[in-house]
């Protein structure tokens, strides 16, 4: 049991030293204040805080019952128990009607160590339930703190919380500022000192940064640390100051009482770990100020870059296809047009650069789709996949020599959501593969289905029986120019599963490739489930 704090009201000392002696068998003898009376009553009542209030029947200027009346105005859970030499049954019945909490007789003071157990155990429960609350309420101030992102947020939540955790008549935030305190903000029954500034070693705060440890004041007019003439215009009476981070502090936060308050050390603790958790949260604001800088910084060379990409696209597109025109164009003439015409070894030369002029033509058009695709803006939208994968078959049997035995398995049904423009070009390069790459194969398939594997989203699967590829070389299969087949076998830039790969990472979802060589290759992929809605964007 704590140390309990009674405030005795008797004026009688032999009395009062036989009652002391009584409690002393409690194992923690109680911290006394004693009133002889009325005057001193009140100003003791009115002075600290009590855990029990001891009462004889009567002293001089105020009989018991009204000193309890007195206790009960100013705090109604006090208890209040009569020590007294009256043994009127009537009398004591109505000091129990008007709110006692016991009464012990002088010739019976055997009783009394019972009757202040039960106090004790009923203060202590009403402590604990306290420093519940506290906990609880640190715990929500912490909350808080983690998703402040400014100055002006820490403070309001400090100033508040740190007054609300020991039910203090005030509290204020302080900041270091070289060698001065600025009294930041506050939160109290009266003005304070908000938005002055002292030297630091002029006042409490000052001495909690410099000591880098707590100050606790029962009375700011006995503590030479104290300007007393800067309290004297202020309620307050008490305080307890800590420094916010141990070790180099930033500032402070203190408490204020308006009557003589020594702060317990659960107070103590618990205002400390609000300054521990102000001092992270000041920190991350830093950090976070930081961040903001840097994302700011990167943001605009990413703008700097695309700039310089679209410039780039843009001389790709005029400046190299305009000699590659010209180059295309007259070795054209040259096979045409020339007479008598070109044969043998000439006519090989000029078909060679046609080849050429074609291949590198193909090698621009893909360089630029990858440009396009790493600016493009996702417009997301509702996409008819599977009708999107019939338009691209329908297209590549209209410019292919016609194959026999081809069969082709297309889910028309099939639904995404995503950018209808880049999800097209993503199935043209897809199922272009797959065409290509059963070009060789005596009865060719191609398929676009979805299949559910347990704990995922859809996956859009494109298969083909053709010449697969190895899986030891999977990883190289998505990075630019980088082909798994000679090009005297297959053409290619070697361009087309790097947009892909590009393409499905941008709408935020992840692609995959199975093959066996001679036995064809499966490409996978997942995407956002699409959302519901009454049309499509190709309705």
């Amino acid at each position: 049991m704590s140390r309990l704090r009674i405030l005795h009201i008797e004026d009688d000392h032999d009395d009062a030293d036989l009652i002391h002696h009584a409690a002393t068998r409690l194992g923690v003898p109680p911290d006394w204040t004693m009133a002889e009376s009325r005057p001193a009553f009140l100003e003791a009542l009115t002075g600290r805080d009590f855990d029990l209030v001891l009462s004889d029947s009567r002293v001089p200027g105020m009989d018991g019952q009204e000193a309890m009346r007195l206790v009960r105005e100013r705090h109604p859970d006090l208890p209040f128990v009569f020590v007294s030499g009256t043994d009127d049954p009537l009398w004591v019945e109505q000091c129990f009607r008007q709110g006692a909490y016991d009464h012990v007789s002088k010739d019976q003071l055997w009783r009394l160590v019972p009757v202040l157990q039960g106090v004790g155990a009923e203060a202590e429960r009403r402590r604990l339930a306290r420093l519940a609350r506290a906990h609880a309420l640190l715990v929500e101030i912490v909350k808080q703190l983690s998703l402040a992102r400014s100055l002006d947020a820490v403070v309001d939540i400090v100033k508040s919380g740190a007054r609300q955790l020991n039910g203090a008549d005030g509290a204020t935030f302080v900041l270091r500022e070289g060698d001065h305190c600025h009294y930041v903000a506050e939160d109290a029954i009266g003005p304070l000192w908000q938005g002055r500034r002292f030297p630091l070693r002029a006042c409490i705060s000052g001495w909690a940064m410099l000591e880098g440890r707590a100050a606790v004041v029962p009375d700011i007019y006995a503590d030479e640390r104290i300007p007393a003439d800067a309290y004297r215009p202020t309620f307050v009476k008490s305080l307890v100051m800590v420094p916010i981070r141990a070790e180099a502090p930033i500032g402070a936060i203190g408490n204020y009482w308006a009557h003589p308050h020594e702060a317990t050390p659960e107070e103590v603790e618990l205002i400390q770990a609000l300054a521990d958790s102000t001092s992270l949260a000041l920190e991350n604001l830093s950090l976070y100020r930081d961040l903001e800088r840097r994302v700011r910084d990167r943001t605009r060379r990413l703008q700097a870059a695309n700039a310089e990409l679209e410039a780039f696209s843009s001389s790709v597109s005029h400046d190299l296809r305009a000699p590659l025109r010209t180059i295309q164009g007259y070795a054209d003439l040259l096979a045409t047009r020339v007479d008598p015409p070109l044969e043998g070894t000439p006519l090989s030369y000029v078909e060679r650069m046609r080849s050429s002029a074609r291949r590198m033509q193909v090698l621009i058009e893909d360089l630029l789709k990858l440009s396009k695709v790493s600016r493009t803006e996702l417009h997301t939208l509702p996409v008819p996949l599977g009708r999107i994968a019939a338009d691209v078959i329908a297209s590549l049997r209209n410019v292919s020599p016609p194959r026999e035995h081809l069969r082709i398995s297309i889910d028309e049904t099939l639904q995404a959501e995503g950018d209808p423009g880049l999800l097209t070009i993503a199935l043209e390069n897809l199922l272009s593969n797959a065409w290509k790459y059963t070009a060789n194969t005596e009865s060719p398939t191609i398929e676009f289905f979805s299949e559910k594997f347990p704990g995922s989203a859809t996956v859009f699967t494109v298969r083909d029986n053709g010449v697969g590829f190895d899986m030891a070389l999977a990883d190289e299969l998505f990075q630019p120019f980088h082909r798994l087949h000679p090009e005297a076998e297959f053409s290619g830039t070697g361009i087309g599963l790097t947009i892909v790969q590009r393409i499905i990472h941008k709408h935020g979802g992840h692609i995959w490739a199975e093959a066996t060589p001679g036995d064809g290759a499966v490409f996978r992929f997942t995407l956002p489930a699409p959302a519901s809605r009454c049309s499509t964007a190709f309705d």
